[in-house]
């Protein structure tokens, strides 16, 4: 800003805030309707960076009273422009009355700074935040602005009941309408039904929609302003009695602020969701419901994400370095399968509070064989004893049992268990000798009849 009639020293004013570069950018509607992106604070956070101030002409000197930087939250209402009702105002010295040679900087810092409300702009009012540094004159001052952004967290509200309402038009129309909360986030999704009760009216179609309503002033000087955000459509054509209108409203898309009750007794805004029905008269029947919004707290931050997952890659790596080479990939026996049964990368310190996590498959130890199938194969090699007792092939135990087979006969002819079965009768066994040494043991003398034995039925 130039000096009074544009004699004597000037000086521009740069503010440069800390971690401006990693800090995240919001976006805010301005005055004349277009969007600025300015650096985003939460309630709580300090304010800190540096002022330069640099002469315009040098070797020339700088006269002040003062220099001086303050953090503002006002509020601004468009009919009452002369006014600006302040809030926040916080104010630190740079420098006491005197001269500036050169080009100078100072150092700031507002520390854990209250910022109770949103930035917010609106149709009739503005709240916003901002910076200014003056360079106090005896004519004119030299100031500079710069804007910030502020947002307002909450938590989960502890009640969030579900909206339902029955309403309509006697002996004519009788409608419930059903919301599953009455609280949303911002990226929020609604979901709801509409289900009619009665129906003696020719209803053409049905639409749902999010008002936005603002309210500047107090008593006789109340100003409501109402502001469409979306429209949907949600049935065409006349519906019938019982019928059910399944909605469902993605707020993510569309640019909504939490809802503001009495900010500093100036101002409040509000949202409805409008549910209107129209015949083919054209007549339009409306039902308003308010609902709440409100800004859901923000995820851990990506880059301190990635820190604490590469820590988790390097302990991981210093572990099986720790373990003997003779293992595949430096792990021992018993964690070796573990390892190759989960290939999912090292959890987040959000996903290892999940409860829900995917599970490694559980490693069965390998089966031992059973006594009587080791007696089995010391017998193929032993001596023939005299009477050995022959086991089904079914009950083998030296082949592994499959699992019981459907109810339902198969349908396809290539299926595992016919495969098996094909398998088990052409390839020889085990079995196949024992049983002709037994044939061969058991043949009768020659001198003994070969009478058939009566069986017991």
């Amino acid at each position: 800003m130039n000096s009074f009639f544009g004699f004597g020293q000037s000086a521009d004013i740069e503010i440069k805030l800390d971690g401006a570069e990693t800090r995240k950018m919001a976006e805010m509607k301005t005055e004349d309707g277009k969007k600025e992106r300015n650096l985003l604070y939460y309630d709580g956070e300090s304010v800190s960076g540096k002022v330069n101030i640099s002469l315009k002409k040098p070797g020339s000197r700088l006269e002040h009273q003062g220099v001086k930087i303050e953090f503002v939250g006002q509020i601004e209402l468009y009919y009452d422009r002369g006014n600006h009702h302040e809030f926040t105002s916080l104010v630190k010295e740079l420098a006491r009355p005197g001269e500036l040679s050169h080009n100078t900087s100072f150092e700031f810092e507002f520390n854990q700074v209250e910022k109770p409300y949103e930035s917010y702009s609106g149709t009739n009012v503005r709240l916003r935040y901002f910076l200014r540094v003056t360079i106090v004159r005896r004519l004119s001052d030299i100031t500079q602005e710069m804007n910030l952004l502020v947002h307002t967290l909450s938590s989960y509200p502890e009640m969030n009941n579900s909206i339902k309402m029955e309403v309509g038009i006697e002996d004519c129309l009788h409608i419930e309408f059903e919301y599953n909360k009455s609280k949303y986030h911002l990226k929020d999704v609604i979901v709801g039904k509409i289900y009619f009760l009665l129906v003696r009216i020719k209803i053409k179609h049905m639409e749902i929609a999010i008002i936005k309503r603002e309210t500047t002033g107090s008593g006789p000087n109340t100003f409501n302003e109402n502001e469409t955000i979306a429209k949907y459509e949600i049935m065409d054509g006349a519906p019938v009695r019982g019928e059910s209108i399944p909605i469902r409203v993605f707020l993510a898309g569309y640019d909504l602020t939490p809802t503001m009750r009495d900010i500093n007794k100036k101002f409040s805004v509000r949202y409805h969701l409008n549910l209107v029905l129209v015949d083919e008269e054209e007549r339009r029947y409306f039902k308003q419901q308010e609902i709440t919004l409100w800004r859901k707290g923000e995820r851990m931050r990506r880059p301190l994400q990635q820190q604490l997952m590469a820590q988790q890659t390097i302990s991981q790596k210093n572990q099986q370095s720790s373990f003997p080479q003779s293992h595949p990939q430096g792990q021992p026996p018993e964690f070796a399968p573990a390892m190759q049964s989960t290939g999912a990368e090292p959890p987040s310190p959000q996903q290892s509070q999940s409860p829900m996590h995917e599970e490694a498959p559980e490693q069965l130890p390998p089966a031992k064989p059973s006594p009587q199938s080791h007696t089995r194969h010391q017998h193929t090699t032993a001596t023939p004893q005299p009477k050995p007792q022959l086991e089904p092939p079914d009950e083998d135990v030296s082949t592994p049992k499959l699992p019981s087979p459907p109810t339902e006969p198969p349908t396809s002819i290539d299926s595992p268990e016919e495969e098996f079965v094909e398998a088990q009768a052409g390839s020889p066994s085990d079995e196949e000798e024992p049983e002709e040494e037994e044939q061969e043991r058991v043949k009768p003398s020659p001198g003994v009849s070969q009478e058939p034995v009566p069986v017991a039925q």
